[in-house]
């Protein structure tokens, strides 16, 4: 009985002891046995202890994800700011060769209507469009609340990408060429497309012509995707909106109504074509091609797409 009586005394003070010990909160001075060297007494242990570090989460994968996807080729290259770097030769080049071969040399048909807009609403001024072309693209930007960053390394890519869409629209033009059923229409337009180019030849291959031609395909890829795919575009899919169509209905009767319209602009004014359906009908496509361009990779690889799909057909 007694040497049980001092087995319990033992362990009455071993959990005394630790009952002791264990009332010490983590932020206490621990014994300056137990503390690592330099650390001096009396000071808490340092963050690792500390009840911020043990709520902090360690960066995840989905976040470093997320951080490399933003930096992607596919995501900075359909930015509106790298858009602007991208399509501001468009700019320079089409205003500057207009200037160069005087007012009086033909002009792209969407840069003059929006020319004449700004003239009845009181803004003639000749520099305000392309201004205003520059300050959309950077409200674009800041409503998107995208990084205001852009990749010089992503400009190349964007070059080929054009490049590459404008050899695939060369190629829906082929087939559909083999698959139009109306033979006689598009044997007509042919001949009269021909006739065009055999007028374009004779008047000769000077510097000034060719260096027309090529301030008009610019012009083209510039205000046409301006005004077709970056103005007109949006404002088709508000208004079916407000007319009560869903958002994804609003998406694809804009894309088309705004296809339609790009394509009965080539038919319209003194130097228009004229009208023949299978033209209309392959214009039509292709206004959905760069519509969904647009949409899908941004207004930069459109517009650089449109030159491109020009310059193919137009000099090669």
């Amino acid at each position: 009985m007694h040497h049980s009586s001092s087995r319990d005394n033992g362990d009455s003070s071993t959990n005394r002891r630790f009952t002791r010990d264990s009332r010490r909160g983590l932020d206490d001075p621990l014994p300056a046995a137990l503390l690592p060297d330099g650390l001096p007494l009396g000071d808490p242990l340092p963050d690792l202890l500390s009840d911020d570090a043990a709520d902090a989460e360690p960066p995840t994968r989905s976040t470093e994800h997320d951080s490399a996807s933003s930096d992607s080729y596919w995501q900075l290259s359909r930015t509106p700011l790298t858009s602007l770097v991208f399509t501001l030769p468009l700019v320079l080049a089409y205003e500057g060769g207009v200037l160069l071969l005087g007012h009086g040399s033909p002009r792209n048909g969407a840069d003059v209507w929006l020319r004449h807009l700004l003239d009845s609403l009181g803004f003639g001024q000749y520099f305000l469009l392309p201004l205003l072309t520059v300050v959309g693209l950077l409200v674009w930007q800041f409503l998107a609340q995208d990084r205001w960053r852009v990749s010089l390394a992503a400009l190349p890519g964007m070059t080929a990408e054009c490049l590459l869409w404008a050899v695939v629209l060369v190629g829906v033009g082929r087939l559909q060429q083999s698959l139009w059923p109306f033979r006689e229409q598009f044997l007509q337009w042919e001949l009269v497309h021909g006739q065009l180019l055999q007028w374009q030849a004779d008047a000769g291959f000077g510097w000034q012509t060719v260096l027309a031609r090529l301030v008009g395909f610019c012009g083209a890829g510039l205000y046409e995707e301006v005004l077709f795919r970056l103005l007109m575009l949006p404002i088709a899919v508000w208004t079916f909106e407000r007319l009560g169509c869903s958002p994804l209905s609003a998406g694809f009767w804009a894309l088309l109504l705004s296809s339609l319209l790009f394509s009965a602009a080539h038919y319209i004014g003194p130097l228009g074509d004229s009208f023949a359906l299978y033209s209309f009908t392959f214009r039509t496509v292709a206004g959905i091609f760069f519509a969904v361009l647009f949409l899908l990779r941004g207004f930069g690889i459109a517009a650089g797409t449109h030159f491109f799909y020009d310059l193919l057909v137009g000099l090669l």
